[in-house]
């Protein structure tokens, strides 16, 4: 059975720093794809970032590059993002998900419980 298990979300101000970790199981976590996928109240999912299984290579949104780093310790099956230089627009709901980019908005199936991050002076 497929379990993400993200915390690490919280409330920051702007320029802040977050760190979120996501604990998988349930399935083979070293070749998969995985992703971080946001929701904002009212808004569509955003795609954040993917890591891949293999190299691993990193893909970022524009709205997130230069400022989050995504990264997984495949040992202990865990991905992260770490956020830094937080701005108010950054806060959404974050859903660690185990996709690689293509799919990672849309199938919902593969969405952890996701994990709250507000970013309010």
């Amino acid at each position: 059975q497929l379990q993400l298990v993200e915390s690490g979300g919280g409330l920051v101000q702007p320029g802040g720093s977050l760190r979120l970790s996501c604990v998988a199981s349930g399935f083979t976590f070293t070749w998969q794809d995985m992703s971080w996928v946001r929701q904002a109240p009212g808004k569509g999912p955003e795609w954040v970032s993917t890591v891949n299984g293999g190299l691993p290579r990193t893909y970022y949104a524009d709205s997130v590059k230069g400022r989050f780093t995504i990264s997984r310790d495949n040992a202990n099956k865990t991905l992260y993002l770490q956020m830094n230089n937080l701005k108010p627009e950054d806060t959404a709901m974050y859903y660690c998900v185990k996709e690689g980019f293509r799919l990672a908005t849309v199938r919902r199936s593969s969405w952890g419980q996701g994990t709250q991050v507000t970013v309010s002076s």
